[in-house]
């Protein structure tokens, strides 16, 4: 299938284990270790962004506001004063301050101190002048915007500036007491940075690490979502639809995986860092093929003995630790065979025919699974000792540790605008004009609403324009910024009537509480950071004003923010305007750019096998290019009119469905082909008609004019198919495979172009070939779907091989279509999914499985014609008991919750008449499967299962 240029390396020398923090510390085997307890936060937050944030707030709040306080009490200034400027050092530091650099987080906390302290005797001195103190807050804003052009100390240093002015008028700071206000500032500042590096030390590897952890998590939730679907009296609508809830988190995950390893401060190997790359794309194309199958085999009446046999299988893939990730193979083996007999039997109608070929798919699927995560998981343990073909290249952009959204377009927008003249400068005045504006107009509202708390105003502009690019999510902050408001209003309120006056400490420590939840949640949704905002400032409200009169000071503050976030949005939406439509044009357009670098790669690949291409990367470039396509046209607010609507859901839709035909086409194209002459020119031809369609809809996009034509290159393919005679094998399917997913690629975004306005024409047909065998893989070339040659195989897999074939020899069909299995004699072996299909009582009686111990004994059957199991659990390394999941799955493919084994003991009770398949799983075990044949007329049962330690063979 691969020659040895394209082909996986063997990344591990196989004996010595070389300490991989040493070589590259991106995938250690800690990544891949059992279930643990704390998983669901890492699934929820992977890389722990959002509990860093959370972490950050905490220490630097607390760190600043006792700093704040002790140097007031050493220098004589009011208590408030000495909190203030220490509590606004933790503020910025953990909102503004994020670096992933010890020397960087250093350089930005010592610096805030300095353009503080500068602008605060201008803040106190302009006490007297009100009209002045006015216009220079308009003017600290505007610049603020303009200094954000610059880099993060500049924009740093701008929101100082604007704070110290609102601090100097909020406090009343006397111009005598500056001097000391800076030296409480700059202590603060210190103390917090010796905090944060003792306390939140910046660790990208780390975050790295973390970030795997959680798409481990996920890809077990994606297997308990699909054994839940394959559950005969589930609601399959629900069950699915949680599937692809998990699949949409593992891609999410696996993106921003790639955004991490382009970050210069992982430092990780590009050769480890492309290998992980690939090893992780594999396995989340595997698990999303797994699920698109489970998926379609819901609306299926499977054999009830394919159904056992699948979801057996997907317990095992859930349960089973990375370090045993061969054992996938068993069950992947398992469930092809009971496959392939439902499709050899002779009277298989074609819905069980239907149903066996997509369960031989999963099975297939779990053995390519099987293969990414062992090679995954060997860069962790051992040091790569070959080198990727490609150097790992960034093809993903993260902003807030998440894959960039309308941010890069609008920019992209701006920088192609084309302007003469003055207008040159428009793109770096914009946002300054806006805000200055905005503000300019706010001012004098909310100061004759509440001259006292006028910057509310000039808070709703400010939070309005940082961190938007199109109207409609300015529209939506403020609607998160109206609800935040009214929540944390209300908790507020409550609180602070129970704590009472005169409690300090409950108060300051309510503060802290709130702003560290509201920094927590800041990422999952804006209206979380504000209810914990608004919540800490009734609390600081309450300080100066009295509890009778906080209802109307906390309207007053919601109006003046509204009127700072609509007059805001006027501003952007009239005053030098970039187009909502054109931002969404030009994230379709950067889509539509990253399909066609994907196929001019696909080319080359094809073309000469020693080009450096990185089929792969290119694919998962076009998963970021779709981030970007749904960060514009899926909003939280639903507008009327715009890019919203209908039309915009298919499309969504459309190029959805496009991007998984582009990964399943990068995986599947990355091999060597070697075709007649006349076959490589219907290659080429076929490659460079869809680029050339593709600059027809990207010049669709550029100039906006109707016009321009699709031309179908599926009918060319399909020709291509029926010439194409390549010696069976591996290589060939690849090939086969790559080119009915470009077809199914050209298909979609043939839909996709009509919808655009453009004219969809079929290809020509090419003359009449021969029939032209494909070259055979070229020496030395190995397969690369993690088929071992059989003179290769583990003594796992040969162990796997004569389980399986030991327990078909004691089977036998009931004839009919989908017979049941019924065990003549059953055996079970430790470590391998041998689901089986009991017959009825009537049929064949129970029969006491091999793998049961001396001590197995039938005892009084439990009532109602039900059955008890219970035994114990042991291992070499756990003589006296092992602790484990038991899973239990009937001959109906339906599984049973799950029954904790403590103390090495475990009960299962209420099991009806028929077979049934005993999973047991831990953290220090991998999966081992039982059959177990129930009938209660001959009593109870007891059965001891012997485990097997999940350490790395």
């Amino acid at each position: 299938m691969t020659t040895p240029a394209t082909d996986i390396p063997d990344i591990t020398d196989g004996r010595t284990g070389r300490d991989p923090a040493r070589d590259s510390a991106v995938a250690p085997r800690r990544v891949g270790g059992p279930r643990r307890w704390w998983d669901w936060v890492l699934a929820a937050d992977p890389g722990l962004g959002q509990l860093q944030a959370g972490w950050r707030t905490l220490v630097a709040m607390v760190t600043g506001l006792a700093t704040g306080y002790g140097m007031s009490v050493a220098l004589g200034l009011p208590a408030m004063l000495g909190m203030m400027a220490g509590g606004m050092m933790g503020l910025m530091s953990a909102f503004a301050v994020a670096e992933n650099t010890w020397q960087r987080l250093t350089k930005a906390i010592v610096w805030m101190p300095f353009p503080f302290s500068a602008a605060l005797p201008l803040a106190a001195w302009l006490h007297q002048y009100r009209v002045l103190e006015l216009t220079i807050m308009v003017a600290a804003l505007a610049v603020t915007f303009f200094l954000a052009r610059f880099g993060t100390l500049a924009l740093l240093g701008g929101m100082l500036l604007f704070n110290a002015f609102m601090v100097g008028m909020m406090a009343n700071v006397p111009l005598h007491l500056c001097g000391e206000m800076f030296l409480v500032a700059l202590t603060s500042a210190v103390a917090i940075l010796l905090t944060r590096l003792l306390l939140c030390y910046p660790m990208p590897r780390e975050d790295l690490l973390r970030t795997q952890r959680a798409f481990v998590v996920e890809a077990r939730r994606v297997a308990d979502a699909a054994t839940d679907a394959l559950d005969p009296d589930a609601d399959h609508e629900v069950a699915v639809k949680r599937m692809r809830r998990s699949l949409r988190r593992l891609n999410v995950t696996t993106v921003t995986i790639d955004g991490r390893l382009a970050q210069p401060e992982v430092a990780a190997d590009p050769d480890t860092a492309e290998l992980l790359h690939r090893h992780l794309f594999d396995a989340e194309l595997a698990l999303k093929g797994i699920g698109q199958c489970v998926q379609q085999l819901t609306r299926l009446q499977a054999p009830a003995h394919l159904r056992e046999a699948m979801v057996v299988g997907l317990v095992i893939t859930r349960d089973t630790p990375l370090g045993r990730a061969d054992a996938l193979r068993p069950a992947a083996q398992l469930i092809q065979q009971q496959a392939t007999a439902v499709l050899e039997a002779a009277d298989a109608g074609s819905e069980e025919a239907e149903a066996a070929a997509l369960a031989r798919r999963v099975g297939h699927l779990l053995d390519s699974l099987a293969d990414s995560l062992a090679h995954w998981l060997d860069l962790g343990w051992n040091a790569p000792t070959a080198r990727a073909k490609v150097p790992f290249q960034p093809t993903v952009a993260l902003e807030q540790n998440r894959p960039a959204g309308t941010g890069a377009v609008a920019r992209r927008v701006i920088a192609a605008q084309s302007e003469k003249g003055w207008r040159r400068v428009v793109p770096y005045l914009r946002a300054p004009v806006h805000a200055g504006l905005a503000a300019a107009i706010v001012c004098p509202i909310t100061d004759a609403i509440n001259p006292q708390r006028f910057y509310w105003g000039l808070v709703g502009v400010m939070i309005t324009l940082f961190g938007t690019n199109t109207t409609h999510e300015r529209l939506r902050k403020l609607g998160h910024r109206m609800a935040g408001t009214i929540v944390g209003a209300v908790v507020g309120v409550v609180l602070l009537r129970l704590i009472g006056p005169g409690h300090i400490y409950w108060t300051l420590a309510v503060i802290v509480a709130g702003l560290t939840v509201g920094s927590w949640g800041m990422q999952r949704q804006y209206a979380y950071w504000v209810a914990g905002l608004v919540t800490a400032l009734v609390q600081l409200y309450g300080l100066s004003t009295p509890y009778t009169g906080m209802e109307k000071l906390l309207s007053e503050r919601l109006l003046d923010n509204g009127l700072g976030i609509v007059i805001a949005t006027a501003c952007a939406a009239l005053i030098f305007p970039v187009s909502t439509r054109k931002i969404a044009q030009e994230a379709e357009r950067g889509y539509v750019s990253a399909l066609e670098h994907l196929l001019s790669q696909v080319a080359e690949r094809w073309q000469d096998p020693a080009a450096p291409v990185r089929l792969r990367g290119a694919a998962r470039g076009v998963d970021a290019a779709l981030y970007q396509v749904r960060g514009v046209a899926r909003p939280l607010v639903r507008m009327p009119v715009g890019v919203r609507g209908r039309g915009a859901e298919n499309r969504l839709a459309l190029l959805t469905a496009v991007t998984g035909h582009a990964r399943s086409l990068a995986a599947a194209a990355d091999i060597d082909i070697d075709l007649a002459p006349e076959l490589s020119r219907r290659v080429e031809r076929i490659t460079a008609t869809f680029v050339e369609s593709l600059h027809a809809l990207d010049r669709r996009f550029a100039t906006g004019e109707p016009g321009g034509t699709w031309v179908r290159v599926s009918p060319l393919v399909r020709e291509l198919e029926d010439v194409l005679r390549a010696p069976a094998g591996p290589r060939a399917d690849r090939l086969h495979l790559a080119l009915r997913e470009l077809a199914a690629l050209d298909e979609a975004l043939a839909g996709y172009a009509e919808d655009r306005g453009l004219t969809v024409t079929a290809a020509t047909a090419e003359p009449e070939l021969a029939t032209t065998p494909a070259a055979a893989p070229k020496d030395g070339a190995a397969p690369k779907d993690g088929a071992a040659p059989k003179d290769g195989m583990s003594t796992l897999d040969r162990r796997t091989q004569a389980a399986l074939a030991a327990w078909l020899a004691h089977t036998r069909h009931d004839g009919g279509p989908g017979a049941r299995q019924v065990p003549a004699a059953p055996a079970a072996t430790a470590g391998t999914a041998v689901p089986r299909q009991a017959a009825t009582a009537a049929q064949a009686p129970a029969a006491v499985p091999r793998g049961r111990t001396a001590a197995s004994a039938a005892r009084p059957a439990s009532p109602a014609r039900t059955c008890t199991v219970s035994g114990s659990l042991h291992c070499p390394d756990h003589p006296g008991g092992c602790e484990a999941w038991i899973t239990v799955v009937s001959d109906r493919g339906k599984r049973r919750a799950g029954v904790r084994a403590t103390g090495g003991r475990y009960r299962i009770t209420g099991l009806e008449p028929g077979g049934y398949t005993v999973i047991a799983s831990g953290s220090a075990h991998a999966p081992t499967a039982r059959f177990l044949a129930v009938d209660p007329s001959r009593g109870d049962v007891h059965h001891d299962i012997e485990l097997k330690p999940a350490q790395r063979p």
